[in-house]
Formats: C-alpha cells, structure tokens, sequence
C-alpha cells in the first residue's frame, strides 16, 4: 500500500498542511467560524457566477479541503438529516396530480432505467474488484447508486469495510455533482427565461404555512428515518406531497432556509474526508476515481437511450439517471429547472430498488469477481 505521506502529498503541500494544523488555534468555535465564513463566501461566488446549485457545491469544496489539510470538525448528523427532510418537502413542492399521473404513465420505462443503471453499476464493480484490488463485498457496496448513508450503513451489516464504501460512495457523489452542475450549466435553462421564487409572505397565512412546513419536516424525519432509507429525505417528500396533492395549505420554504439546507448536507459530505480516510484509501483511490467517472459516462448513454422512451429532455434524464443521490441530485434538478418529478421518482425508485437487492447483489460480485491481485504501487 502506498503511503499517505509520500503518495497523496508532495513536501510542500504535506509541510502547509501541518502547519494549517497545528498553528491554527485547537478551539472548535474558531474552526467552525473560520469553516463557515469560507463555506459561505464559496457559496456566494459561484451563486455570482450562476453555477448551477452553488450553495451546495460551495460548502462542500470549501469542507473537503478543510477536513482533509485541517480536520478536526464534524458536522451533527441531525443537522444533515434536517437539511435533507428540507429537500424532501421542496421535492413535495413540485408534486401536482398532473406530475404524478406522468410518472404513473412511464412506469415502465423508469423500471427499464433502474434495472440499466443497476447492471451497469454491477459490471463496474466486478472491474473494481479485479483490478483495484478491493475485496468483493467492498466494490459492491462502494459502487451501488444509493443514498450514500444506507449504503455505508448496510455495508456495514454485510461486513464490508465502511470506511472504504464511505469513501468510495462520497467520491462518487462528488463526482456526481461535478459532473451534473457542469452539464447543467450548458444545457439547463437560465434565470432569466424560468425563474422558481422562494419568497416568503410574512403575513398570517404565510407564517402558518411555514410553521406547517417546519412540523412536516419534523414529523417525516422522526417517523421514517429508521423505517425506510434516506428515511429524513423520503418522510418529508411523502407527507409533503400528500398535503400539496389534497390542496390544504401552501408549502413555504424560504430561500435562506433552502440555503442553510444545502450547505448543511454540502458541509456533512465534505467533512467525511479527513487525512485518516485518505490514507486508509490512498492506495485504491485512483481506482475508485475511475470506476465513479466510467459509471457516470454510463448512466449519460443510458439518459439519451431513455429521451425517445419517456418524452423527455437529456438534461432531465442525465439527473434522473445519475448515479448521485437523490437530494443533490433534486438541488441540481431545482437549479436547472429540469424537471424535478422524474428526476426524483427515478432516484427514489433506484433507492427503494437497491436496498431489496443489494446484499444479493454484492454477494454477486463477490463470488463473480476473481480474487483481487495486488494494486500496482
């Protein structure tokens, strides 16, 4: 294995990193003031330059560098969790009887998108295991498109290394989201021909539906998020649409609001590297860089087989099919003005999809894969 030291960092880069560690002062407020303002300021530049989910991508640049060159700072998961149940209920948002008679309509060919997407993701991880030189049940769950969180969580139950599937799942989320802003950029509509406001109405009705709004979070995240994955995501969106579908009251979510959500799951990504993940994983990294960018390139000629079949635009079905998770991936969808029903059904159907599959799965690659050879230093 290839040591963190001499592999991942040159001595210039290795002697500011200690420095930035052990210079800067050990209290935690400080840190996360300093974490702050810089996720904030990122946030603001590239929202300047009207880069598709720049709250989002922002936060978590800004905290990959910090929790890999600084560390010590973890973000509470009940913060992530909320950011989530707030994507879930801006998802709700866009969820009318119209929308959801079209998903019910192309039921068929979101199915044949899932299966496309999982197959894919299977030979990926079958390569990985050749040749990466990473055990079977490792490469499976580090590879299957899923809420990132359930999959290490499950992993975990499958005796997999979670550190390694951690890794490998944030890897390619970050890809992920990468890759979709930049295609978003070029193919998604501007402000100026579609804009979605966020404003608040700070009057009676508008104070009682956000505090409606807020309870829905709430109640979703504390009912589902230990009955079903990604379950802080997927309670809100339910309720939510169940209130938007029966016309009861108006869901308000207002942008600062939105803002905090995404820098929040921006922030927890980022923070999931730290020098100690980098150098358990320094070996194999380059490999699982790989393996993210091949099943991104396709799940993108998935997307363009699947435009004749569901009457729908690339950029749309690019989202939809990514192998990203379904909040980042409804944030981009939001930003763009793809259309976010499909984008989410898709990825919710995939989620639902891979975990009733995934033990069996990754009991498939395991036994199909030879037995990893040495990765080559």
């Amino acid at each position: 294995m290839i040591s963190y030291d001499h592999a991942f960092q040159p001595a210039c880069c290795r002697s500011l990193t200690n420095l930035l560690a052990d210079r800067l002062p050990t209290s935690p407020l400080f840190r996360w003031i300093l974490l702050l303002g810089a996720c904030a300021l990122a946030s603001f530049l590239l929202q300047w330059l009207q880069m598709p989910a720049g709250a989002l991508i922002g936060p978590m640049a800004v905290s990959v560098v910090f929790g890999v060159m600084i560390g010590g700072l973890k973000l509470p998961r009940i913060l992530f969790k909320s950011g989530q149940g707030v994507i879930g209920l801006l998802i709700a948002q866009a969820m009318t009887l119209t929308v959801l008679s079209t998903i019910a309509e192309s039921w068929p060919a979101m199915m044949l998108a899932t299966v496309v997407t999982l197959v894919l993701s299977t030979v990926v991880g079958i390569l990985l295991v050749r040749y990466g030189g990473l055990p079977g049940t490792t490469a499976a769950w580090g590879t299957t498109p899923g809420a990132a969180a359930a999959m290490v969580a499950m992993s975990e139950q499958a005796n997999a290394d979670p550190r390694i599937v951690a890794t490998m799942q944030y890897v390619r989320v970050i890809c992920v989201i990468m890759a979709g802003a930049l295609v978003s950029h070029f193919l998604g509509v501007s402000e100026s021909d579609h804009t979605t406001s966020h404003g608040m109405e700070w009057n009676v009705h508008g104070l009682l539906s956000l505090g409606v709004s807020l309870a829905l979070i709430a109640l979703g995240i504390s009912i589902c998020d230990r009955l079903l994955p990604a379950g802080a995501l997927l309670g809100p969106m339910l309720l939510g649409t169940v209130v938007q579908v029966s016309g009861l009251i108006d869901i308000q979510l207002p942008l600062p609001l939105l803002e905090a959500a995404y820098a929040c799951i921006g922030i927890y990504v980022g923070l999931r590297f730290d020098r100690q993940t980098v150098r358990s994983v320094m070996h194999a990294f380059k490999w699982m860089l790989l393996a993210s960018l091949m099943l991104i390139g396709f799940c993108a000629l998935s997307a363009l087989m699947l435009v004749p079949m569901m009457h729908s635009d690339f950029l749309t079905l690019y989202l939809a099919t990514s192998p990203g998770g379904l909040d980042s991936m409804t944030i981009i969808a939001l930003d763009t003005h793809a259309d976010v029903a499909i984008v989410a059904a898709l990825q919710a159907l995939r989620l639902f999809t891979v975990v009733l599959i995934g033990p069996s799965m990754a009991r498939f690659i395991a036994r199909f894969a030879r037995e990893p050879s040495p990765c080559p230093h």
